[in-house]
């Protein structure tokens, strides 16, 4: 791995998947720090509709770990209470599909508090919340919607693609003092997904990303990583899309760069630019819907920062501006035809 490992406590590191290691992160957090606390739908004795708190409530206890009603408002609204108190609230959504509700305490309370406070009260809460599709979840159980996020001031957005990262990056949200949004792609819980459907499934063993280790570390917020060097295109993707767009590079035998954003706020820009300017194209990848997506905003910023470099217009792959459907999931979803099919396209420009 690139990155500084910051504090690491210890050498040792074991195979995790991606859901062992949110559950290791939040364990040391909760460890080291007693204003740590896990609350949600299900999160306590039960572990978590996906497991990812299993054994938390044993260990810490009722009031560090708790369940709460079906209300997605009352969940964050609380947590922002128990932040501006001095805690550190980590709420799980047990659905992105169902984080709406809370919309307005996350818009209104949460993002806001430390500015209209003039910095004398923060909402230090990370909201964790699987999202994304690739498991026939339909159209409430396979929503997209970071973009809402990335678009309100004063809120981070987080999206993981590897056990490594996605402890290293819930322990620096957790310990970060503002409001963050951290999205969990659960189609790669259990194993990376290169889009092949059709395919046997994957799991984190044989990856390197699934080496993380037991300890303290966090990694930055607002760092990309560059997963493959290239010189033909760069790719720029988070979550279940970066080991999508690896496949596709692969069978296409092209010599991409690809980009894994990690955080989308706070923008790696600086890796994004240099990329860019180097290979003179930009082909971006997510799964939400096309229209007001997270990658209009990625390619406004390539044109900007790396107009007079391109040599082709900036592509984007996404899912389509309809209701995730049940029945043609694999046609929605950005899969290797479609980021085939444009990445010809890019590179024939």
């Amino acid at each position: 791995m690139t990155d500084v490992i910051e504090e690491q406590q210890a050498d040792a590191t074991t195979r995790m998947n991606m859901i062992q290691a949110i559950n290791s992160a939040m364990d040391v957090m909760m460890e080291r720090d007693a204003g740590v606390v896990v609350m949600g739908e299900d999160v306590g004795y039960f572990g978590g509709v996906f497991r990812a708190t299993a054994g938390l409530q044993a260990k810490y206890g009722k009031t560090r770990v708790f369940d709460t009603p079906i209300t997605e408002c009352g969940i964050i609204g609380v947590a922002v209470g128990m932040g501006a108190y001095g805690l550190r609230p980590v709420p799980e959504i047990q659905f992105a599909d169902y984080i709406y509700p809370a919309l307005d305490q996350l818009v209104s309370e949460a993002a806001r508090l430390r500015y209209r406070s003039d910095g004398e009260f923060t909402a230090p809460i990370t909201v964790r919340s699987p999202f994304g599709g690739g498991i026939f979840g339909g159209q409430t159980h396979s929503q997209s919607p970071e973009g809402i996020f990335t678009h309100v001031s004063g809120l981070k957005t987080v999206i993981p693609s590897t056990p490594y990262d996605a402890k290293g990056l819930l322990i620096a949200a957790i310990e970060d003092n503002d409001p963050t949004i951290f999205f969990e792609p659960k189609r790669i819980y259990n194993g990376p997904f290169n889009g092949h459907w059709d395919r046997p499934a994957a799991n984190w063993s044989k990856h390197p990303g699934g080496e993380v280790p037991t300890g303290y570390y966090k990694i930055p917020l607002g760092k990309a990583a560059v997963v493959r060097e290239g010189e033909a295109v760069t790719m720029l993707a988070y979550g279940t899309m970066v080991h999508v767009c690896a496949q596709v590079v692969e069978d296409f035998g092209v010599d991409a760069e690809i980009i894994d954003l990690r955080s989308l706020v706070p923008l790696d820009i600086e890796t994004i630019e240099e990329s860019v300017k180097k290979t003179g194209r930009c082909l971006i990848v997510h799964e939400a819907t096309r229209t007001g997506g997270f990658g209009a905003e990625l390619s406004a910023l390539v044109q900007e920062r790396c107009f007079y470099h391109l040599e082709a217009p900036v592509e984007r792959v996404t899912g389509f501006d309809t209701p995730y459907p049940h029945s043609l999931e694999w046609a929605y979803f950005p899969g290797p035809v479609r980021i085939g099919m444009a990445l010809k396209k890019i590179l024939k420009d």
